[in-house]
């Protein structure tokens, strides 16, 4: 089991570099207006991101290269779901991320080198996108949506068998962290949308937001650090409350564009297990 103390601390961080094809991707996860990508922008937001999570957060960062074939793969976290010792690899909706997984320098590699017990999924039936597994420190929420079905949840449940797990439905094209978040080990931070809202029956404490929460992520990282999105229309308030964590602001408004935002862009492990 995670233990609190443990919960939201990190070693390592892999990431993988921006791809030059990632601007010629059609922009918009289907719940927001078309943009297309800014490619120099991405790669400075890029750029400062890791420098955050080297210099302010101390993490040892594992940066793969970019591949041109995968544009889509500085996303992540769709690759893997991760908790103590433990990585599931997963069987993304979209078959042409499926190489994000396998392809060399792949994320199973990278994981294996790491000395991680290294689970797939074996069911062709299943599709599991990382977005949409929510750990709290101590179960797991599994969002059903268009990227994840039932069958993925119940690789989430073969794997990690220590954890409860649990469903919670994602209507149109977003992914269940695309509306809320960890805020600390006990506390679910949430967007006001009607997904949002559904989601609030069954996520168990909640951080209120204010505001629309469609792609505003942030995460809990190692040294009471919390990184919210770097945004004009998000207000601190609700971060009043989380008075012994440490504000980082970071842009995402690029990956933003394609459903993406700052947790997507990180795999975040602590090889300082709690045993």
């Amino acid at each position: 089991m995670a233990s609190p103390s443990f919960f939201g601390r990190y070693t390592h961080a892999i990431v993988r570099s921006v791809p030059d094809s990632l601007g010629a991707q059609p922009a918009g996860d289907g719940a927001g207006p078309a943009e297309p990508v800014d490619l120099a922008k991405a790669h400075r937001q890029y750029g400062v991101y890791t420098g955050i999570l080297r210099q302010k957060l101390g993490l040892q960062v594992i940066e793969l290269v970019a591949d041109e074939g995968l544009p889509r793969s500085v996303l992540v976290e769709d690759a893997a779901v991760i908790q103590g010792d433990t990585a599931l690899v997963t069987r993304p909706w979209e078959p042409a991320r499926r190489g994000e997984v396998t392809r060399m320098p792949g994320i199973k590699k990278v994981l294996e080198e790491l000395k991680m017990r290294v689970v797939e999924v074996m069911d062709d039936g299943a599709t599991l996108d990382g977005s949409d597994v929510l750990f709290t420190g101590r179960e797991f929420f599994v969002g059903i949506s268009k990227w994840t079905n039932h069958r993925g949840a119940e690789a989430v449940a073969d794997a990690f068998r220590d954890f409860a797990v649990s469903t919670v439905p994602v209507a149109g094209s977003s992914h269940l962290k695309s509306f809320c978040s960890m805020a600390g080990p006990d506390t679910v931070a949430i967007g006001s949308s009607e997904a949002a809202k559904k989601a609030m029956r069954v996520t168990g404490p909640i951080l209120g937001w204010l505001g629309p929460g469609v792609a505003w992520k942030w995460l809990l990282l190692t040294h009471n650090a919390l990184l919210p999105r770097a945004d004009p229309c998000v207000s601190p308030q609700p971060f009043q409350k989380l008075s012994d964590l440490t504000l980082i602001p970071a842009a995402c408004s690029e990956v933003a564009k394609l459903g993406g935002a700052l947790s997507s862009c990180s795999l975040l492990i602590n090889k300082k297990l709690d045993r």
